[in-house]
């Protein structure tokens, strides 16, 4: 074997960047384009699509900005991802619906929404994930994945650290705290009153607690 003595680069292997996406995300092609270039892990995010480092992304195709213009969703969702220490809204624009009055009211929508956080715009998903990918490759900390949010009383207290749980949502934390009522009697019950409201998510919640 014959070594070029002249070469001066250091045979060094890239890393690649850390992407958590969503596990509503998994119909679309974007993962697939990421999961080239980047490691890539699904996990149920309670706020956004993508999280990479610290910044949490909401991605909407037109149409789905606009149904959720219409039912109010996007005002929530906006709200929620601003929690992460950064935050973006990228928008696939490749449809055009045939209701132009809903089209300009999402056009006004945008304007006003400038002013509180960034916005992409990507002809398609291969876009969207060059835009993901160029966000991943800048160095980033790492953040929880459950970002910040109010938790006043010391029932909320209790239902934001069960939601930490594998597999544990808002309604089963809720469920679990109904039937008892503290925290230690939780992890102290037995299985098959876990399992009465866990079920099948039990094996992940025992690993954790034990």
């Amino acid at each position: 074997m014959f070594y070029n003595i002249f070469n001066t680069k250091e045979d060094t292997k890239e890393e690649k960047p850390e992407i958590i996406i969503d596990i509503h995300e998994k119909n679309s092609l974007v993962p697939a384009y990421l999961s080239e270039k980047a490691k890539t892990k699904f996990e149920s995010l309670q706020i956004g699509d993508y999280l990479v480092g610290g910044t949490g992304i909401e991605r909407k195709t037109w149409n789905d900005f606009i149904s959720s213009m219409i039912n109010k969703r996007i005002f929530t969702q906006l709200k929620e991802i601003q929690k992460y220490p950064n935050y973006l809204l990228i928008i696939e624009k490749k449809e055009s619906i045939e209701n132009k009055n809903l089209e300009n009211a999402a056009r006004g929508l945008l304007l006003s929404l400038v002013k509180q956080i960034p916005i992409l715009f990507s002809e398609n998903e291969k876009e969207t994930a060059q835009f993901i990918l160029l966000l991943a490759n800048k160095k980033q900390k790492p953040v929880s994945l459950r970002p910040l949010k109010s938790v006043d009383t010391l029932e909320e207290q209790k239902q934001f650290i069960l939601e930490g749980f594998p597999s544990v949502g808002q309604a089963t934390a809720k469920k679990l705290l109904e039937k008892f009522h503290t925290i230690k009697n939780i992890i102290n019950s037995n299985e098959q009153e876990l399992k009465q409201i866990l079920g099948k998510k039990y094996e992940k919640f025992k690993e954790v607690i034990e």
